[in-house]
C-alpha cells in the first residue's frame, strides 16, 4: 500500500453538539515530490468509483486508532474540483479521537495522508530527466490525520527503481533512433 501526504488545512467544527474534523486528504492542484527526480500528481478522476467502498479514517495510519469509517456513516468523503475532501464525526467517548480533535483545534496536527494501491498511472519523462507520474486510478483504503507524513522506505525504493527503468528505456530508445538515422544516410 502506498501513502501520500499534504497540508490539509484541517479545521474542527462543533455544531449541534457534534464535533468534526474536516479537510482535504488529497489535492489535484499540487504535486508530491517522492524523491529528487520523481514527482507525482493526482488526476481528478483517480478516486472514481472508490468512495463507495468501506474507507477508514485513521490517526497516523494506525489501524488500531479508527476515527470513523464510511460504512458506519461516521466518515464522509467526496471529490470536488480541488481534491478528496473528508469530514469525520468525532466520538466523544473515544479519548484518542478527542485528543486528536484538540490537537487539530490548536493547530498542532494539520497534515493528512491517504493509503492506496496504484491501479493505473502515467509516468512521463520530462526534458530535464524528471519523471512526472500522474496517478490515474487508485484503490483507496484509508485516509489519516498525521503528525508527520510518512513514506515507507520500501515504497520509495520501488519508485526509484521504476524511475531508473524509465530513464534507461528512454536512453535506449534515443540510441536506437540515432543508429537508425545513421544507417539511412
Amino acid at each position: 500500500m502506498e501513502r501520500r501526504h499534504c497540508d490539509a488545512g484541517f479545521r474542527v467544527r462543533d455544531s449541534d453538539g457534534e464535533k468534526r474534523i474536516e479537510g482535504y486528504f488529497a489535492t489535484f492542484t499540487g504535486s508530491y515530490e517522492m524523491f529528487p527526480g520523481w514527482v507525482e500528481r493526482i488526476d481528478p478522476h483517480a478516486f472514481d468509483g472508490q468512495l463507495e467502498g468501506d474507507i477508514r479514517c485513521l490517526i497516523d495510519h494506525d489501524t488500531r486508532l479508527v476515527l470513523g469509517r464510511t460504512s458506519a456513516h461516521t466518515l464522509t468523503l467526496r471529490v470536488d474540483e480541488h481534491g478528496l475532501w473528508g469530514s469525520v464525526l468525532i466520538n466523544p467517548q473515544d479519548s484518542d479521537a478527542m485528543n486528536l480533535y484538540a490537537r487539530v483545534q490548536r493547530g498542532d496536527v494539520s497534515q493528512c495522508s491517504f493509503g492506496f494501491d496504484i491501479l493505473n498511472d502515467d509516468p512521463v519523462r520530462q526534458a530535464d530527466g524528471t519523471v512526472v507520474n500522474t496517478l490515474l486510478a487508485v484503490k483507496l483504503y484509508e485516509v489519516s490525520c498525521v503528525t508527520f507524513p510518512a513514506y515507507r522506505d520500501t515504497e520509495i525504493k520501488a519508485r526509484k527503481e521504476r524511475a531508473e527503468s524509465i530513464r534507461h528505456n528512454a536512453t535506449e530508445g534515443w540510441k536506437a533512433a540515432a543508429l537508425a538515422r545513421l544507417k539511412t544516410r
